[in-house]
């Protein structure tokens, strides 16, 4: 393992991975726009609901395409977002200082008036270094909000602020906002002010560092978010919506990108999406969450977590650390899944799962299937060292989980176990609970020798299938490479080679399969049939 620069993830992407980001990115956006005109056609595709401020997503047949541009994957949509920034530009030509108002950044005067008096529509608000205390403030459209630095500028929220309060929220939720920037600064929600409770956040968008609901084109750019009672950014919809699978909340946000961002010390997770589309996540860090949004030790805190309706997510160059989940995709049982979301470079280090796929409430074979778990892609991914922890004390340590995901692609993901680790007889990477037309391609894994296997493809009544392997490489790691469980009918496995002195098989497998080219060394057996 090389050494983890917290401050340039792509640095650590590029030091720890196997594979050449670029020699990736073909056959992904190959990939992704055959599977996009073959079944995802649609660029907007939503259907009235006769409930309020509802809306139904199903049949899932939208997406939006990518390209490479500036030597970075992005979605096409952002030559609209880059746009729509030239017009925020020529509407915030009068520039005011927060001090001006009466601000005074001594990390004891409330200055809530004075950011109230500033922040108006068509200004670029300047905060000078210093700590400026508030009761929560509130963001115009047309409005820019810029410090003089993320170590320098610090807007912290009142010790007498009420739970619920956000720290920093659009104007109008309801209504909605645009065009909003945030740049230059920390935001500390102040956690330590509720002292020990036994749950930091009061439930739906509140206790949030940043909040954006309902705003079109937004920008958060060099911003620290901590000690967040729930999220440290939150891009959503107004409320939150939990009416069934198919279904989601109306007005969410659109057209939103953070960039080097950094969440640390949040309740639930660093980063989320909710019911909201078209946002970019690039160069940004989630680490170390306190987690006491849940109950003790059933944390499931995550670095970035895309979840409940959000459709359209492009993730470039993240790093999480310490959390739960590195990168989790899913929905809750009573919500729509996310879809349409793309990841190009990633590290997970030290996260108890890496990368956790998911839609709850539709893993079990009485569950009902999915109507929304599709469309997701991984690409030049890398693991180090999953563990366990003390957020969520039951849970596994694993690389990546797929759960009832459909048409998933993984190009080049990085597994780097710990040798000295007990990972208890469990896999690195499980491919599970009716995920279907799930593509690994270049995998690389080393080092989870106590592990039960290095990939495992879950049989049993919920099994997965449909799924195709190629190019693995698993050196001194589990002593099965690939084990596959009954009842899968469609496996393909192609350029399977393993390393391990004393290894078990290098492939062993409950059901049929199609395998070429496959190459073991110190394993007992090539390919076993455990049927």
């Amino acid at each position: 393992m090389e050494a983890i620069n917290r401050s340039n993830p792509h640095a650590t992407i590029r030091a720890n991975s196997a594979y050449a980001e670029e020699s990736l990115w073909t056959d992904t956006l190959a990939w992704h726009e055959a599977t996009r005109r073959e079944s995802y056609p649609h660029q907007h595709h939503t259907e009235p609901s006769r409930l309020p401020l509802t809306e139904r997503i199903v049949p899932v047949t939208n997406a939006l395409p990518l390209e490479v541009a500036d030597d970075m994957v992005r979605p096409v949509w952002m030559r609209r977002l880059d746009a729509e920034y030239l017009n925020l530009t020529q509407a915030t030509t009068h520039q005011v200082d927060v001090t001006e108002y009466g601000a005074v950044g001594d990390g004891r005067t409330d200055c809530t008036l004075a950011f109230r008096l500033a922040l108006r529509s068509n200004r670029r608000v300047h905060v000078p270094a210093g700590t400026y205390v508030v009761r929560g403030i509130r963001m115009p459209s047309n409005c820019v909000l810029v410090g003089a630095g993320q170590d320098k500028t610090v807007i912290k929220l009142a010790d007498g602020a009420p739970k619920h309060r956000r720290l920093l929220l659009n104007a109008t939720p309801f209504r909605g906002n645009h065009h909003i920037e945030v740049a230059h600064l920390t935001l500390d929600w102040n956690v330590d002010r509720l002292g020990d409770v036994e749950r930091t956040s009061s439930g739906d968008t509140a206790s949030s560092a940043l909040t954006f609901a309902h705003v079109t084109f937004g920008w958060i750019h060099h911003v620290t978010a901590k000690n967040a009672g729930l999220h440290a950014f939150d891009i959503t919809a107004p409320h939150y919506h939990y009416l069934g699978d198919g279904l989601r909340a109306a007005n969410g946000s659109r057209y939103v990108w953070l960039d080097r961002c950094e969440a640390t010390h949040y309740g639930d997770d660093g980063i989320t999406t909710h019911h909201s589309d078209a946002i970019y996540i690039t160069n940004c860090y989630c680490h170390h969450p306190h987690g006491r949004t849940h109950t003790a030790g059933f944390s499931n805190s995550n670095g970035i977590e895309v979840d409940d309706g959000s459709r359209h997510v492009v993730l470039v160059n993240n790093l999480t650390e310490g959390c739960f989940g590195g990168i989790e995709v899913k929905a809750h049982a009573t919500s729509s899944a996310a879809h349409d979301v793309h990841i190009f470079g990633h590290v997970s280090y030290h996260d108890n799962r890496s990368y956790n796929f998911r839609h709850i409430g539709h893993h079990l074979a009485d569950d009902p299937d999915s109507k929304t778990a599709r469309f997701l892609s991984g690409t030049n991914l890398v693991s180090i060292e999953p563990v366990r922890s003390g957020l969520y004390e039951k849970s596994s340590p694993r690389s990546l989980v797929i759960s009832a995901y459909q048409d998933v692609f993984i190009n080049g993901f990085t597994a780097l176990g710990d040798t000295a680790y007990d990972y208890e007889a469990q896999p690195a990477l499980a491919i599970q609970y009716k995920s279907r037309n799930v593509r690994l391609k270049r995998i690389t894994a080393s080092g989870f020798t106590s592990a039960r296997a290095d990939i495992e493809l879950f049989g049993g009544a919920n099994h997965t299938d449909r799924v195709s392997i190629e190019d693995v490489s698993c050196r001194h790691s589990a002593p099965i490479a690939i084990k596959i469980g009954g009842r899968l009918s469609t496996v393909s496995l192609h350029r399977i080679e393993g390393e391990q002195k004393g290894g078990d098989a290098l492939i062993s497998s409950q059901s049929p399969l199609d395998a070429h080219d496959v190459f073991a060394y110190g394993f007992s057996e090539r390919v076993r049939s455990d049927a």
